[in-house]
Parts: C-alpha cells; structure tokens; sequence
C-alpha cells in the first residue's frame, strides 16, 4: 500500500536534516550512504551497496519489464568560505531549509526517494523501477554512478535528481579536458637561437579561440572552447623549449567526443592528450514519454550548460529536480520546503503518466 503524500514529504525532510549534519565530501560520502542505506531498510526496502553507492528496486520487479532509473548524489562539494551559518546545521528560517548541500542535490535525491516509496508496492507497473543513490558526482569520479551502473541490470531511461526549478534539461553538454604541448628548441634569448615553444603555443591557442564548430545544438547553441591554463619557461634569458596548455572543451549532443578531439588534433601542431573522453554530452527527443509527461505538468524543457552524472547514462534521461542551480555551491545555501513538497508531488504525477 502506498504511502501517504504527507508523510512522504515529512519523511523527505528529516532525512535531508540527516544527510546535512553529516560531512559527506566526493570520496568520504560512508556515512551518508549509512543513513540512506538505513532509512531504506526502516521502509521495510532490501537495498544494494557498492562502496557509497546504494540502491533499491520496487518490489514487484519484473526483469522482462523495461526500467526506469531514478538517480541523485549525496556527495557535496566542500563548504563556501563565505559561509555564515553552520554548514552542517539544518536550520529551517522563512520556509528554508539551509545547510550544505540541502539544495545539490539534497533536495532531489529525498524527493525521488519519496517519489520511489510512494511507488515501491505498486502492481502490475508497465515499468520497474530502480532508485540509485551515488556518490561523487561532484568530482565526476569512477567509484559513483559509473561504477555501479553496469550493476544496475537493463535499464530504458533515467531521471537525474538536480536542481532545475522542476524544468526539464533535455540535453546537457559534455566535457572533455584536454592537456596540450607545444614543442621548440631552447636557446639563449640574447641571440637568434632555438624555437620559441610559447610562440608555437600561441598559434595553436589562436586558432582555438577562433574556430567556430559547424553544428550548431538547438537547445545548448554553439560549441564552446576555452583554454584555460598555461605554462612555460623557468628563467628570463632561455627561450623555453616546452608550453603546456589547457583546454576546457564543452560539447553538445551534435558532436561525438571523439570527433571533437580529432578535429582539434587536425588543426593544431601541439601534442594533445584528452584527460578523459567519458563525460558525454545527452539529449533525449523531444517526443520521449518522459519529455511530453514532464511539460504536461509545466515542466519547460531546455539545454544545460552544466555536467552532470548525466554524462555517464549511456541511455535517454532528463535532468530535473526541486532547487535552484544558481544557490548551488554558494554560501549559505538553502532550499525552499515546499519546493521538495511539490517536487514529490510533480515526480508522482510524472511517473504516473507512464507506469
């Protein structure tokens, strides 16, 4: 039998004061998977670990059944230094709950929690589904959702806990860090000798910051290139022989990672060397079940700028949650109570429209 509405929003709240008043840094989220992991289990839900990671499914799974996956992190980043309450206080002022991480992801990881109680003993569901609690996605590191994920058995689409003000993100941009070296040949700076690897880098980062990418995504615009980070030479009178330098690359769902590295590969004479190509950029149709049920309850769709564990879902997903971006990661931070009520209310009314 379903949970009340009001007690699932009741218990969504204490649980969020729990997860406040415990430290829970990308890579040190133990104990908050200890409360989640115990809050699941005060619901009578079994649930699966794997290192921070915790996750459950409803009860009457069926693994012919296609599965929705519902994902939220409880890991924070560390507490802004303009901070002037407690960041571990969950102090509720004005119909705010404040406290680190209250607003990123707090708020959407115990509304879908909530959202999954209320359908946990449901019957004869079109869909399974699976709640995952991760960790580090703040760091985008391998020990959260990646990791867990294969574990997670067929999964069709996913709803990505963020705070998006209950709006849809139905494509997201990836990221790919990329290392650079322009090569010269030392010398004395007094006299013509050696090739200045600084000039060498310069064209390069000339040519990145002009190029302009062909596609163009209908909800994130054009693709974006920043450099971001230089270094060269140890002493004023040797041309350096090395320039290393960085670039910042965000790509929309127009372009393979891959694809982007080659073309810059193609065009620069610096060596390149991609940190990482595994941060994807996602877009789902605009003609998904998710997407229309979404936008029927006022959910406006758009393009996010931002990188989420969104990245890392190899299959369609929306990004969508109670909260604010903007108070992400500022001091201070907070979310207003009645958004986490009324984002159970809306999730349920999705979720409803499709199982």
């Amino acid at each position: 039998m379903s949970v009340d509405l009001k007690t699932l929003q009741e218990d969504a709240v204490n649980l969020l004061k729990d997860l406040i008043r415990t430290e829970s840094y990308s890579k040190q989220e133990h104990q908050t998977a200890e409360i989640i992991d115990a809050f699941f289990k005060r619901c009578n839900i079994p649930t699966h670990r794997l290192k921070n990671n915790v996750w459950a499914y409803n009860k009457y799974y069926n693994p012919e059944l296609p599965t929705i996956l519902l994902n939220s992190h409880h890991d924070t980043v560390k507490p802004n230094p303009g901070y002037t309450m407690n960041p571990f206080d969950p102090v509720v002022k004005d119909g705010k709950l404040y406290g680190l991480g209250s607003n990123d992801a707090g708020g959407c990881l115990v509304s879908l929690i909530a959202t999954f109680r209320y359908f946990y003993e449901k019957q004869n569901m079109k869909y399974n589904i699976c709640m995952a609690a991760t960790a580090e996605e703040e760091i985008s590191g391998f020990d959260g959702l990646e990791l867990v994920y294969p574990q997670l058995g067929r999964i069709d689409f996913a709803i990505v806990g963020e705070p998006t003000l209950m709006d849809i993100a139905v494509s997201e941009k990836g990221l790919m860090v990329i290392d650079c070296v322009a090569t010269g040949k030392s010398g004395h700076a007094a006299r013509d000798e050696g090739e200045n690897a600084i000039y060498k880098a310069i064209k390069d980062i000339e040519w990145i910051r002009n190029y302009k990418f062909e596609k163009v995504s209908p909800h994130l615009g054009p693709m974006k290139m920043s450099v971001t980070i230089i270094n060269a030479g140890y002493q004023h009178n040797v041309v350096p022989d090395k320039c290393t330098f960085t670039i910042d690359v965000r790509i929309t769902e127009m372009y393979k990672n891959e694809e982007v590295l080659k073309i810059i590969d193609d065009n620069i004479e610096s060596e390149v060397n991609p940190r990482s190509v595994r941060l994807r950029p996602s877009f789902i149709d605009m003609e998904h079940p998710i997407v229309k049920a979404a936008m029927k309850f006022g959910a406006k769709p758009f393009g996010s700028p931002t990188t989420s564990d969104q990245a890392l879902i190899p299959v369609p997903s929306v990004k969508m949650g109670p909260g604010n971006s903007a108070r992400s990661h500022t001091a201070n931070e907070y979310i207003y109570l009645i958004e986490i009520d009324e984002g159970i209310e809306r999730y349920i009314k999705i979720l409803e429209e499709l199982v």
